[in-house]
């Protein structure tokens, strides 16, 4: 995962990217400013078989190299969400290059379940394109990265510190942007 939460980091992190469209006509254009992007991010762990998951489990042998596109004819990515309204939410910066300060970051607090062979289905997934020696899209994190007075503000009481750098071992939350 990109976050971590009270020093784990979780075996995956979906996200849900929204580009503020009202503002920005384009994606691009949204990923250069500072209000142009929402990325929900969800935390996995392994256990029950996900349904919802299921639909985009189906679809990862067809898009398995990059820059490769289907559609959905029917998808609620909704079922993706945890029930659990609870969140942490800061401005930070996309993850990848090329890591402009464009995203509002809501993070879910629950995790959602996963099963051994939907999470087998994403490690299957590849950083190459078609006919390039293939790469597979695992461990594509980055090194804890430091708040930068950045304010993580949450939707629910908490006694314990979130942060986006590494404390001592009294602070029980941490969060990486």
């Amino acid at each position: 995962s990109v976050h971590v939460l009270i020093s784990h980091s979780f075996i995956f992190q979906l996200h849900l990217v929204h580009w503020n469209a009202v503002v920005y006509p384009t994606f691009e254009e949204a990923v250069m400013e500072g209000n142009g992007l929402a990325v929900i991010g969800v935390f996995l762990k392994l256990g029950a078989h996900h349904e919802g998951l299921q639909t985009l489990v189906d679809a990862l042998p067809a898009v398995k190299h990059k820059d490769t596109v289907i559609e959905f004819d029917v998808f609620d990515p909704s079922c993706l969400i945890p029930s659990c309204p609870d969140y942490w939410t800061y401005a930070g910066s996309l993850t990848t290059p090329p890591l402009t300060e464009s995203v509002t970051w809501i993070i879910k607090k629950k995790p959602i379940e996963v099963d051994e062979n939907q999470l087998e289905a994403f490690r299957m997934l590849l950083f190459t394109s078609d006919g390039e020696e293939e790469k597979r899209m695992v461990d594509n994190f980055r090194p804890l990265q430091p708040l930068m007075n950045r304010t993580v503000r949450s939707s629910f009481q908490s006694s314990h510190l979130l942060n986006t750098e590494v404390q001592p071992k009294d602070h029980a939350e941490q969060i990486r942007p």
